[in-house]
């Protein structure tokens, strides 16, 4: 089974029906984030979920709306009464994750520093193809056409069911092959048709994409403000043709 938690489905920009970029991933025993905007603890908060649980923290790039809740998930580690651990978060994103943590060690000094064991940093490289094993997952990512950090990710259970994640991007063919036969394609599509943000998807570009890469479900999310006073769902629908969902803070996916 494959639980989809979308804590955030909004961007940086203020909004009060959508938090910024965060979805939580449930499978094989393993808890994972991908990305933690600003209040992303206080979503999982609402959402039942323990910060204490998560086992992977996956981050798309290093956009303050995806990575803002860093330092806070860290200090919460260090000052939680009774916070306990039996292993350690991994936090993974693109090479420039420790130049990163270092900056907010610059900024906030020890107390963004976890206790010894309690978070591992690891690197991806961001011009490549790269996989990583963590059993019983596979990670598998992919540069895409936002930041020149920017990364989507595949996550693979070992009984071969998978779900991607694009992070922000524009049109991307390496996301095409990433998101090959994917059982969920969790997409950015960040302005309604014919209001092309570079950088980010329309929703005719995002049915595109998910099209072409043959995905069995489209899940869009990364929604500037405006999107909720245009149809979206019409324009991805006239070019991908399998089952679309518009995210909404605390859906929750099983499948």
């Amino acid at each position: 089974m494959i639980e989809i938690v979308v804590l955030g489905s909004g961007t940086g920009v203020p909004s009060i029906r959508r938090a910024g970029p965060a979805t939580c991933l449930r499978l094989e025993g393993q808890t994972l984030l991908i990305d933690s905007a600003a209040g992303t603890l206080r979503q999982l908060a609402k959402a039942g979920i323990s910060y204490n649980a998560l086992d992977i923290v996956l981050y798309t790039h290093f956009h303050p709306d995806h990575i803002g809740e860093l330092a806070p998930f860290i200090f919460a580690t260090r000052y939680t009464p009774g916070y306990q651990r039996n292993s350690p978060v991994m936090v993974i994103a693109a090479e420039g994750l420790k130049q990163f943590y270092q900056s907010l060690i610059q900024a906030f000094g020890h107390w963004v520093k976890p206790e010894h064991g309690k978070v591992i940093f690891e690197e991806i490289p961001s011009e490549m193809k790269a996989a990583m094993q963590i059993f019983p997952l596979t990670i598998r990512s992919t540069p895409t056409k936002h930041t020149p950090q920017s990364l989507a990710y595949r996550i693979e259970t070992s009984d071969g069911k998978s779900v991607v994640f694009s992070g922000d991007t524009d049109f991307c063919n390496g996301l095409i092959e990433l998101a090959q036969d994917t059982d969920l394609l969790v997409l950015e599509c960040a302005a309604p048709e014919g209001y092309k943000i570079p950088g980010h998807l329309t929703p005719s570009e995002a049915g595109k994409i998910a099209q072409d890469a043959g995905v069995k479900r489209l899940l869009l999310n990364h929604f500037y403000p405006n999107c909720d006073e245009h149809d979206l769902m019409t324009p991805c629908r006239k070019v991908y043709k399998g089952p679309i969902i518009l995210a909404e803070d605390f859906m929750r996916l099983i499948f």
